[in-house]
């Protein structure tokens, strides 16, 4: 009997370390290298353009991210020693298109909308749940099984997004408003989901195909996209950014849009979008300094709390799966 235990335990033991050494496989390490860099290049960019948010509309701060990205990626593209041929099959398109439609361009408008009413510190928090919905569409996409450890998770990221939603009501009850903002906040929560449904597109669509011409791919049709958008807005009224604003913005989305969906694709393709998607969401912990500091946005302890529970709740969902 001894030895039938001890030979259950070795090899459940040995079960577990190789699943252990599948986790950390040099693949997966680069991965999670990648996304904690893409996190960090989003909290640079969400705040530089927060900062210009007086000068610059949200839709006119999306417009100019994408058309930068995609200046940087036709760069990248048809650069003379690449050893590799431009190649990207049709259903791959698809799921590239809908991706950067429903995730830049729809998640990112709404996103810029939500933190210019709201602000950085209460709005990024917020649609950084992202993970959660991520992990719920892959449900069904991938048929991924339900544990008690996601479900935690969820109830976590829950409670932070409540602590958020009340201290911003507070404060704003503190600066004379009579209502909460509730569109802001409603357009964070939208802007989670877009995200995610962008992620789980993009794991679809990069599957086969080179990381940057997937990424060249969505900035073609984001960029298309945004141009009778734009126009259209500027022919209803809306100011054009200043030159001073557009340079700062275009700086950040450098940062922020081009390096940072590049790099998220190249996370995407190597680690997944569950995994990916929740590594991406600790960027809040380098965007709430950032405002706090650079930007001098008010905070307080419950919305630090907040932010922390939400991304310990994420963390819930997928790592501790």
């Amino acid at each position: 009997m001894a030895r039938i235990v001890r030979f259950s335990y070795i090899f459940v033991m040995g079960n577990n370390l190789t699943h252990l050494q599948m986790q950390i496989s040099p693949e997966f390490v680069l991965g999670s290298a990648i996304a904690l860099v893409t996190a960090f290049l989003w909290a640079v960019g969400v705040n530089v353009y927060k900062s210009q948010g007086s000068e610059a509309t949200p839709l006119a701060i999306n417009a100019l991210k994408m058309w930068l990205s995609l200046a940087v990626m036709a760069v990248l593209v048809f650069l003379p020693f690449r050893t590799t041929a431009f190649v990207v099959p049709f259903q791959s398109v698809l799921f590239l298109a809908f991706s950067v439609t429903v995730g830049l361009v729809i998640g990112d408008l709404a996103f810029l909308t939500a933190q210019d009413r709201i602000g950085v510190s209460y709005a990024y928090p917020i649609a950084a749940t992202f993970p959660i919905a991520t992990y719920l569409i892959s449900i069904y996409v991938v048929n991924e099984e339900i544990l008690v450890t996601r479900v935690v998770g969820i109830l976590l990221a829950v409670v932070g997004v409540m602590l958020i939603s009340q201290e911003h009501r507070n404060r704003q009850i503190d600066e004379g408003l009579k209502s909460l903002d509730r569109l802001g906040l409603a357009l964070a929560l939208f802007s989670s989901i877009c995200w995610a449904g962008g992620t789980v597109l993009l794991q679809l669509g990069v599957a086969d195909i080179d990381p940057i011409d997937a990424n060249f791919v969505r900035m073609i049709f984001g960029s298309g996209l945004m141009v009778p958008i734009f126009l259209g807005a500027v022919h209803r009224g809306m100011p054009k950014p200043s030159k001073r604003a557009t340079k700062i913005v275009l700086i950040g989305a450098f940062f922020g849009m081009a390096l940072g969906t590049l790099l998220y694709t190249y996370a995407v393709k190597l680690i997944g979008a569950t995994v990916s998607a929740v590594l991406g969401s600790v960027s809040p912990l380098f965007a709430l300094p950032m405002s706090i500091f650079f930007l001098k946005e008010k905070f307080s302890h419950k919305s630090i709390l907040g932010a922390i529970l939400t991304v310990t709740g994420v963390i819930f969902v997928v790592l501790l799966a």
